[in-house]
């Protein structure tokens, strides 16, 4: 099966895109959705997430408490990274069970870091990226979440830049702060034709591995 990797910077309307390509057909594997499953009450990830972090980075609820993460991790790499040695040996397996399971004209794996990570590249057919400018970005995470400038900016920073991330594309759709529903619709529209013609012609892909 045809498979395509969907990335973008946080607040690029990634996915948006998503649950229009899901809306008409594709096989959506979102490793964000996966990683709120695992670190959600009685999650995967919970038991050695208390075990590395302490009490403090749990919520009375039983959930990582997202907040106490996104301060530490972002503050310092050595807590991201093992954030991320826990999490992601646990969304590759879901994302493994996910795509055996995948259904439709192709697959797309919602992945925000797929940049950065490396490792996608030999994992997917085409790398689509949903591109922004920095400054609707911060517009639109100030209003989504109510994070301030600051704490954007490390996740930002965090991220692959703009130039990289293109850099790597094979096919882009703007979502700029110019551009409305109606004419995301029409570019995701297009790559989602594209796909599918390149889907008809050929049912095999590269394999999903670690």
């Amino acid at each position: 099966m045809l498979s395509i990797g969907l990335t973008g910077g946080i607040g690029s309307g990634k996915t948006q895109v998503a649950d229009l390509l899901a809306g008409w057909g594709a096989a959506l594997i979102d490793t964000d959705q996966i990683a709120h499953q695992l670190t959600a009450p009685r999650g995967g990830a919970i038991a050695p997430l208390a075990a590395a972090f302490g009490a403090v980075a749990i919520l009375p609820d039983g959930s990582m408490d997202r907040a106490w993460m996104r301060e530490h991790a972002f503050a310092d790499p050595a807590v991201r990274r093992q954030l991320e040695a826990i999490l992601h040996p646990l969304i590759r397996q879901e994302v493994q069970h996910q795509a055996e399971q995948a259904r439709g004209p192709y697959r797309v794996f919602v992945v925000p870091l797929l940049v950065e990570s490396g490792r996608w590249r030999d994992q997917v057919d085409r790398i689509c990226v949903v591109d922004c400018d920095p400054e609707t970005q911060i517009r639109r995470v100030r209003e989504r979440s109510g994070l301030t400038p600051e704490t954007i900016g490390r996740i930002m920073s965090a991220q692959a830049s703009r130039a990289d991330r293109l850099a790597a594309a094979d096919d882009v759709i703007l979502n700029d702060g110019a551009t409305d529903l109606q004419v995301l619709r029409q570019r995701s529209w297009h790559c989602h034709q594209l796909w599918c013609s390149l889907a008809s012609r050929s049912s095999d892909g590269p394999a999903i591995h670690d």
